[in-house]
């Protein structure tokens, strides 16, 4: 279980971003962060998988304080966390990256199960190399491919709708809903696409830097106006670009 203590985040101007949250990931639950841009989604996440540090509160990772904690040191306590804007790595092959992501010595059929799960052609981007010749999309799906390569115990996911086509999304809603069922870990999303909200046992919405409604998707969906009046969050039915 993943626990925020009343964590607050500041720029070094002064300016807070993140004003007291309290939130609870449970393991074994889809849960979707969302709202409006620029209301603190991302920010969270990135305090959540270590590269920001809160200026105030705590984070526990089941009742061990991890505040302090690198990405690096974060990712070994498992926390994989997928990049909105994908890392390139130049000089390796998809399949080295893999291999590296895993931590262990994947079988080639592995390999081939988890680029599948993201709509990639295993025999066609197995030893791709990961440099400019590689779409956006390309780039996301394989990043996305990585952190489910991970044994992980927390899988974040920062927007991963953005740059894929409306078929590897389809595959990709398929994906977070079997990692639901086999998984005991916890998925969190970070997403306002109706699809994904969809599908998710928790929602939470944050604008302003606070959490504005959290609960049961049963319970917070309705709220959310999705033609993006009244509460405030352009939750408008995405188009997802190829």
């Amino acid at each position: 279980m993943l626990t925020l203590q009343n964590i607050h985040w500041e720029l070094p101007d002064g300016g807070e971003l993140i004003k007291g949250v309290d939130l609870t990931i449970s393991p074994g639950k889809l849960t979707v962060i969302t709202g409006p841009n620029g209301g603190g989604k991302t920010s969270l996440a990135k305090l959540i998988a270590g590269l920001y540090t809160p200026t105030q509160g705590r984070i526990l990772l089941d009742e061990k304080d991890i505040t302090g904690y690198s990405i690096t040191e974060r990712a070994k306590e498992g926390i994989a966390y997928a990049f909105q804007q994908p890392v390139r790595f130049k000089g390796l092959t998809v399949r080295q990256l893999l291999q590296i992501a895993s931590g262990t010595e994947m079988k080639e059929f592995e390999m081939c199960h988890i680029l599948e799960k993201v709509g990639l052609c295993a025999a066609e981007y197995m030893n791709r190399p990961l440099d400019n010749h590689l779409s956006g999309g390309e780039s996301k799906r394989i990043e996305i491919a990585t952190v489910l390569a991970r044994d992980a115990r927390i899988l974040i996911f920062d927007e991963p709708e953005a740059g894929i086509d409306l078929w590897s999304f389809s595959s990709l809603i398929d994906t977070f809903e079997k990692l639901k069922t086999e998984k005991s870990g916890a998925l969190l999303i970070i997403s306002h696409q109706e699809r994904i909200l969809n599908i998710a046992d928790e929602i939470v919405l944050i604008a302003d830097g606070q959490i504005r409604a959290q609960g049961s998707r049963d319970d917070v969906l309705p709220e959310l106006n999705i033609n993006g009046r009244g509460c405030g969050c352009p939750l408008g039915r995405e188009v997802v670009n190829g």
